[in-house]
């Protein structure tokens, strides 16, 4: 008689149900992974070659592995900017202290010097951008957060768009005088933006003149002009004034490319210490002359004030873009994505991480949704993959798995006792 086949189910039926249990432990822990117990025979061997197959009789059953099933949890929202879920294939990359771990737990956090990390203080790692916000894909890096302001960019180019009325009439007061509305047909405005970030008025007028589809663009930069309205520091291609003229289609035919605007910001305002002149571009080469009411369709610049960091978003494509006060967004950094030939190698460590072994094969990393690597959905945490219903019902059969075995073994000590009664 042997306890050999009992005694090692009861052990299979142990380990089974630990499996089961931590499965169960874990239904709230974000990314985890649920586990299973594989299960092999074991039979005696002969050095020999002893005995035949056909009658030989197992000695019982044990746990060959317990596997972790890499399938896709569910995906919850949060409304938390630094809760990233992965959507498809692929591990965060991780170091702490120069060791490289492997999870798909997604919560992170900034740290007091602006690294992104999980709960246990392990760095999120990526590609870093540089002072132009541009990324850098070489080796990857902790990821960290510029959240330094950024400097003004002040105006280079100035666009506008827009209608001259063919049918008004010539002003009835000349010179121009920007202070007389009667000097000039029609005017608009917008921002330019110096070295220091100050944004100034700068405002266009068009005076229509006596020949036929042609106006005098004139223009003063926060409204200074002389008592005589003549503008104050301001020069349109060198010249007090800028003609414009329209074919009889009204179509613009000159100028027919951008022209300089030179803004003497010293003269405007003496106490300002911003470079001088500030000149920039304007392009008026889309304008038209048609028989319509004036209006502006189109007005653009390209500088901006210094802005203070005021959230971020990250992309599918990893790309972590920073928004700023001035309206302006930037590349902070690109969170890159691991994937293994075979996840199933990988070596569990706790608090949601594995870490590469031989059998997994070494790590195929890259931006997330590039080859087999998914895609990253922001605001959301996946959900571990344990079903628990199906767990509760696994349970269940290893329960039974547990005392039938145990009921073998009270069987065979039965018909041990039969025997020695005997």
């Amino acid at each position: 008689m042997s306890f050999q086949q009992g005694l090692s189910g009861l052990s299979a039926a142990s380990t089974n149900l630990d499996v089961i249990g931590n499965n169960i432990s874990n239904a709230n822990t974000p990314g985890y992974k649920q586990s299973q117990a594989q299960f092999t025979d074991i039979f005696a061997s002969s050095l020999d070659g002893a005995g035949s197959s056909k009658t030989q009789v197992g000695i019982g059953s044990r746990v060959s592995a317990v596997a972790q099933i890499f399938n896709q949890g569910n995906i919850s929202p949060t409304n938390n900017p630094l809760d990233i879920a992965i959507n498809g294939q692929g591990f965060f990359r991780m170091s702490e202290g120069g060791v490289v771990s492997y999870s798909r737990n997604g919560q992170f956090r900034l740290d007091g010097n602006g690294f992104l990390t999980d709960s246990n203080a392990a760095n999120l790692t990526g590609y870093l951008a540089d002072a132009n916000g541009e990324i850098v894909a070489s080796q990857p890096a902790n990821l960290k957060l510029n959240t330094t302001d950024i400097p003004p960019q002040v105006t280079s180019t100035f666009t506008m768009g827009m209608n001259l009325n063919s049918g008004e009439t010539v002003p009835t007061v000349t010179p121009f005088d920007a202070n007389n509305p009667k000097s000039y047909t029609s005017t608009t405005s917008g921002t330019i933006i110096d070295s220091l970030g100050n944004a100034h008025l700068f405002s266009i007028f068009f005076e229509k003149t006596a020949t036929a589809g042609t106006w005098n663009a004139y223009a003063t930069v926060d409204g200074e002009a002389s008592a005589t309205g003549v503008p104050i520091g301001v020069t349109l291609d060198g010249a007090a004034s800028k003609a414009l003229v329209f074919d009889d289609n009204g179509a613009l035919t000159a100028p027919i490319a951008p022209f300089n605007v030179s803004v003497d910001l010293a003269t405007i305002d003496a106490s300002l210490s911003a470079a001088s002149p500030l000149v920039f571009s304007l392009d008026l080469t889309t304008a038209t002359q048609f028989g319509s009411k004036f209006g502006v369709n189109a007005i653009s610049q390209d500088g901006y004030t210094s802005g203070r960091l005021a959230g971020f978003t990250t992309s599918p494509d990893g790309l972590i873009q920073g928004s700023y006060s001035n309206g302006q967004t930037r590349s902070l950094g690109q969170i890159v994505l691991a994937n293994f030939v075979n996840p199933q190698g990988l070596n569990p460590v706790g608090n949601g991480r594995w870490i590469e072994t031989p059998s997994s094969g070494q790590p195929l990393v890259g931006p997330p949704k590039t080859g087999t690597l998914g895609a990253l959905q922001a605001s959301a945490v996946e959900d571990a993959n344990v079903d628990l219903t199906s767990e509760l019902v696994k349970m269940i059969t290893a329960q039974r798995m547990y005392q039938a075995n145990a009921k073998s073994i009270e069987t065979q000590d039965a018909v041990l006792q039969t025997l020695v009664n005997l």
